[in-house]
């Protein structure tokens, strides 16, 4: 009784992955995810460390002095500590730019982590349809390997009682040979493209469960991920410039320094005449700075910086060119998926109706095993350009998604 209760829940233990939960998992366990979101974390803390650039700093130090040969009026051993507030008053915009460079630099980080995953996404998206057509491939060889088997078998009989002969017998050995080869190669593409899949998702994959897209033709898009990237770095680059600008402006610091003093070995002349060194000390400071000349390095370092800047924008222009393209390029193919599918789907009706009317004819006598394998062959192979069309369609659909910025796991149904 135990037995036949495992042998009806046997099935349900297969747990196979649909499209969704691979692209799901893959989000959270993918190295690659895991490094933009470090990458992403760094740029919060650049943020932070540009921010915290309008505080006042505080300094604290000391010193200890001693001289062997004490001069006149001096004391031999000095001990001193200090406290020292400084806040730049005017620094030419210096901060303001840095901090606007690093916020920049944060939007390019979250946007190329969301560029990775929607590409990661497409990724897996042509992985796991590839294999399923690779699969209804391998479905429909194995059929074709039941014919040859029973057609084999068969012939072997008539080759015992000596109504075939030798020939026929190792004709259908070699196609079933060969269509047995076949298969093993497709076993091979399937395992290999799984590999690399579970190398995306990030986990063993066992089965792949059926999913599909909706089938909704847009007709407009948005600037991927990647390109509004390009956009905030070569923003970034500019503030980037401006920062470097403000040394051309005045700086202007205040500085407060409490100093503390300790004294031995002092001269016997101070202290009879009571004139003893100062135990504290507040000092109170004001600084002004101007760069008046640098043989123009800085300008030329702001002009050098501004040439990356321009660099970026020609990425960004041929980006934005390329998407369009791939844009139209996706609408097409699925016109095209969709115009092989309605040709498969005959294919399909016709190979199939002439493959049992031929089978009949075969085992009657009436044709030979050439035209029997031959209507086999149209048989096995346009179900599998059937099946094929069907996949083709779905990632023809994701990159349609893909190029226009949305996100694909939201158009699945």
């Amino acid at each position: 009784m135990n037995l036949k209760i495992l042998f009806l829940i046997a099935p349900l233990l297969v747990y196979g992955d649909n499209l969704k939960e691979l692209i799901d998992f893959a989000t959270l366990h993918n190295n690659g995810v895991h490094a933009k979101e470090y990458i992403k974390a760094s740029k919060t803390k650049e943020v932070a460390s540009a921010q915290s650039a309008y505080f006042p700093t505080i300094d604290v130090g000391g010193f200890y002095k001693r001289d062997d040969a004490v001069s006149p009026f001096q004391a031999g051993n000095v001990y001193s500590g200090y406290a020292k507030v400084g806040f730049d008053i005017y620094d030419g915009g210096k901060k303001s730019s840095l901090v606007s460079q690093s916020k920049l630099s944060f939007l390019a980080s979250d946007y190329d982590k969301k560029a990775y995953k929607k590409s990661l996404a497409l990724q897996i998206t042509k992985d796991f349809f590839t294999i399923k057509s690779l699969e209804s491939l391998l479905n429909a060889r194995e059929e074709a390997n039941k014919s040859l088997q029973a057609q084999l078998t068969r012939v072997r009989r008539f080759y015992a009682v000596k109504m075939a002969t030798k020939d026929d017998v190792e004709r259908i050995q070699a196609d079933f040979e060969t269509n047995m080869y076949k298969m093993a190669s497709i076993k091979f593409q399937i395992l290999s493209l799984k590999s690399q899949l579970e190398l995306k998702v990030g986990k063993k994959i066992e089965t792949l469960e059926k999913s599909s897209f909706r089938k909704n033709d847009f007709s407009s898009h948005k600037l991927l991920d990647s390109t509004n990237a390009l956009i905030a770095q070569k923003s970034a680059i500019q503030k980037g410039a401006n920062a470097l600008d403000s040394a051309y402006y005045p700086h202007l610091r205040v500085e407060d320094t409490y100093n503390m003093y300790q004294y031995e070995r002092l001269d016997p002349n101070l202290v009879a005449l009571h004139a003893l060194p100062l135990s504290n000390q507040n000092t109170l400071l004001f600084t002004l700075n101007l760069r008046l000349f640098d043989a123009h390095n800085i300008r030329k370092t702001k002009e050098a910086v501004l040439l990356k800047a321009q660099a970026l924008n020609e990425q960004i222009e041929y980006h934005t060119k390329e998407q369009k393209v791939q844009y139209t390029l996706a609408k097409a193919r699925i016109k095209t998926a969709k115009t092989r599918i309605k040709s498969a789907r005959s294919a399909v009706n016709a190979a199939q109706s002439a493959f049992e009317s031929i089978e009949k004819k075969y085992q009657a006598g009436i044709v030979d095993y050439i035209v029997y394998l031959q209507s086999l062959t149209q048989k096995t192979d346009t179900k599998a350009q059937y099946e094929s069309s069907l996949d083709d369609l779905e990632i023809a659909y994701a990159i349609l998604y893909y190029y226009q910025a949305k996100v694909i796991t939201e158009e699945l149904e």
